[in-house]
């Protein structure tokens, strides 16, 4: 399996950073097939996502707003978690503004 390398920018969380969800595979497709119960079968969401044209765009999403459930960009949550752990991230827990209050500054 290839690693996705890409830059995440600032706008990854906001509106405007998911606009590639309009051009996604998925869009229109059952919710519920992306976020299979535990031990099902998540090849059918993988193969919805493989030939998506925003494929690397939805992993990046996934991975940089620490997307717990669910098929991103063709990886389980597992394999994303592997991702982040290669990249030396961690998953998003609070807000940053919560973060910064707590600084005392």
């Amino acid at each position: 399996m290839k690693l996705v390398e890409t830059t995440t920018k600032p706008s990854q969380t906001g509106e405007e950073g998911r606009a590639w969800q309009a051009l996604a595979n998925c869009l229109g497709v059952d919710p519920d097939l992306f976020f299979p119960e535990r031990g099902a079968s998540t090849r059918e969401a993988k193969e919805v996502c493989r030939a998506c044209v925003v494929r690397e765009e939805c992993l990046e999403y996934a991975i940089v707003n620490g997307e717990k459930f669910g098929i991103w960009g063709g990886m389980s949550e597992r394999e994303r978690r592997r991702v982040r752990r290669a990249r030396g991230l961690t998953r998003v827990r609070e807000p940053l503004k919560a973060v910064a209050d707590t600084s005392g500054a």
